[in-house]
């Protein structure tokens, strides 16, 4: 009589969310008690007759949804007012920067998981890549970033190839990583806030010299970093364990950003970030491409790559199978793709890129 859905829609198309709304009428009519637990606002006003908003394990809040709104929720949710769409101005677009042709990377199983992709991202630009879950995104952003080994095709970053290079040999090719899974790829948890700063470059000058760390050096660091990305910790020495999820991304997104980068690999930035981190982190992204950078972001969340891409690739079954411009992509249109069907005439313009909108 009761059922408990746990973000029910993460691996759903647009069109399969609709049709899975019309299945939680439906058993509502059939009088069954039906919990939606989800951050997806929209979808929680769409479908919910009553919401209840969490914050920091305590009920903040509990209204009808005909009497509310999705600006209303999400400042109950952080406590202050949110931009939802990160204001952005036209992308102004630098020469081809990173490139992919013919790539082909298998799974953990020695599966095809990638299969034939190529794509190219230019200076000044976010290329979105969307997609349901386990259509090959993560093992393509794991190939880049030097985590995974590609059995074929070529990665080459500002006309140097770096196929199959180490992520040690990544980072020092003006690339960086904010990985999907912070906890086992982006921090080491037991480690202070400050020796998490300089993961990527303890090894080198000023942190260290002869393998002996400079800590007043690293500390100095980590205070300047932690002022400047708005880092919520008590000081550079606290554990990185103890701080709250958003706060743990800003570390990871500090760290990154702040070595001069020339490409940026997002993968799913803000998962299980609330709203406000996720506010900040559209913000950093944006910035970096506004000062020239490239962005290849990965999400699953449809209304964050429309909201931050210039272009939006879509993978399906380990293939590109199209390349948009962003003011032509629609939800709808989107969400057929990710199902794999696409317009014949039009999907082959985006192999490479071609003119970014």
């Amino acid at each position: 009589d009761i059922l408990v859905l746990d973000e029910p829609t993460a691996v759903l198309t647009p069109q399969e969310v609709g049709e899975f709304f019309e299945v939680i009428r439906n058993l509502k009519k059939m009088g069954k008690s039906i919990v939606f637990i989800s951050h997806k606002l929209k979808e929680v006003m769409a479908i919910s007759d009553q919401v209840t908003v969490i914050r920091r394990g305590r009920i903040v809040g509990s209204v009808p949804t005909a009497e509310t709104n999705v600006n209303e929720l999400a400042r109950l949710m952080v406590g202050r007012d949110v931009e939802f769409v990160v204001a952005k101005e036209p992308a102004k677009l630098g020469p081809e920067l990173f490139r992919i042709d013919d790539l082909h990377v298998p799974d953990d199983r020695n599966l095809p998981a990638v299969d034939g992709v190529s794509l190219t991202v230019r200076a000044g630009e976010i290329l979105g890549i969307a997609g349901v879950d386990g259509n090959g995104q993560n093992e393509l952003a794991e190939a880049i970033t030097g985590m995974r080994r590609a059995t074929a095709g070529r990665i080459t970053m500002a006309g140097r190839d770096i196929t199959n290079l180490s992520s040690r040999q990544v980072f020092e090719s003006k690339i960086v990583h904010i990985p999907a899974d912070r906890h086992r790829h982006g921090l080491v948890l037991d480690f202070t806030v400050a020796e998490n700063m300089v993961l990527r470059t303890y090894y080198r000058q000023p942190f260290s010299e002869k393998s002996v760390l400079h800590w007043d050096v690293i500390r100095k660091e980590a205070q300047g970093l932690i002022e400047e990305y708005d880092v919520r910790t008590p000081d550079e020495d606290t554990p990185t364990s103890s701080l709250s999820g958003g706060n743990q991304q800003k570390v990871i997104v500090a760290r990154e950003l702040s070595r001069q980068p020339d490409f940026i690999v997002a993968a799913q930035p803000t998962r299980g970030l609330d709203i406000g981190a996720i506010e900040f982190v559209h913000r950093q992204l944006i910035k970096a491409r506004d000062t020239g950078k490239a962005v290849l972001l990965f999400s699953l969340e449809l209304d964050e790559i429309m909201a931050l891409a210039d272009r939006i690739a879509v993978m399906y079954e380990g293939k590109i199978v199209g390349i948009v411009p962003r003011e032509e992509a629609t939800e709808e249109k989107l969400g057929l793709m990710m199902a794999g069907i696409t317009d014949e005439e039009s999907a082959p313009a985006g192999a490479l890129g071609g003119e970014a909108g």
